[in-house]
């Protein structure tokens, strides 16, 4: 059950970082510094089972360090970027609607971080699973699963994060929940020694999370189709008419065929 106490005002801390564009060498790593200071400040509020406090402090400290870099849409070819070229120009091919592949936007591929944005990235993941510790003290696992998400975009590898998701994401029991944590804990058998003592446990879940993901698939296909039957009915209903009057019966293809009866 997740906490319902509220967390703490905003404090001196508070502060949200500049991207690194806009930052030299030096600004970044006095940030990467005073991050460092109030993450050791949080990891006190943690040992003393402050959970709140904790998690104020750590956001404190994610807020201190520059963004995340996102990926930016390459740049057009320069006959594309000429002004007014291919602008209010009549097309030959009037009924063709669907846009030219050469205007949609093109993701820039990923570049090579130097030394000191993989540093950030680091950061930006420990300040992001440690905020995920405090939800999984104050029984929050949706936002457990958020901040470790956040901490595996900077670090995909990040076992600590992998775990923390994993678990939350069964104890949420949802079916795209128990898929992820299929996926996290086959990941971690990958990423674990052979002979860490994280890997008996881990097949144990795992061996019980394919029957849970199927029982959660049904449930809530199941639910979904109980939803629709109902809109169909509120329509059918003005014509004197309801789902029941359409039968559905396997045709021996993989399909169905539909009978109606009044």
């Amino acid at each position: 059950m997740a906490s319902n106490s509220t967390l703490p005002p905003p404090s001196e801390h508070d502060h949200v970082q500049d991207d690194a564009e806009d930052l030299d060498d030096k600004q970044i790593k006095d940030l990467l510094v005073e991050a460092n200071t109030l993450k050791l400040e949080g990891n006190e509020h943690f040992k003393n089972q402050s959970w709140h406090e904790a998690l104020g402090v750590y956001r404190s400290a994610l807020g201190r360090l520059p963004k995340r870099k996102l990926p930016r849409p390459a740049r057009l070819q320069e006959q594309e970027r000429e002004d007014g070229k291919g602008k209010g120009k009549a097309r030959d091919d009037e009924e063709d609607d669907e846009v030219p592949e050469s205007s949609l936007p093109v993701l820039e591929p990923p570049v090579e971080l130097s030394e000191l944005e993989r540093e950030c990235a680091k950061a930006r993941a420990v300040m992001n699973s440690n905020i995920g510790a405090c939800y999984v003290k104050l029984g929050d696992h949706k936002e457990v699963v958020v901040a470790c998400s956040e901490a595996l975009k900077d670090d995909p590898v990040y076992v600590r994060a992998l775990q923390r998701r994993a678990a939350s994401n069964e104890q949420l029991g949802t079916w795209s929940g128990l898929s992820s944590a299929q996926e996290d804990y086959t990941k971690l058998l990958v990423l674990l020694p052979s002979d860490s003592p994280q890997v008996p446990q881990i097949k144990r879940a795992l061996a019980s999370l394919k029957p849970r993901a199927e029982a959660a698939q049904k449930r809530e296909t199941a639910e979904m189709l109980e939803k629709l039957k109902g809109l169909g009915n509120s329509f059918l209903g003005n014509f004197g008419l309801s789902t029941n009057n359409f039968q559905f019966t396997p045709n021996g293809s993989g399909g169905y065929s539909m009978n109606f009866s009044q």
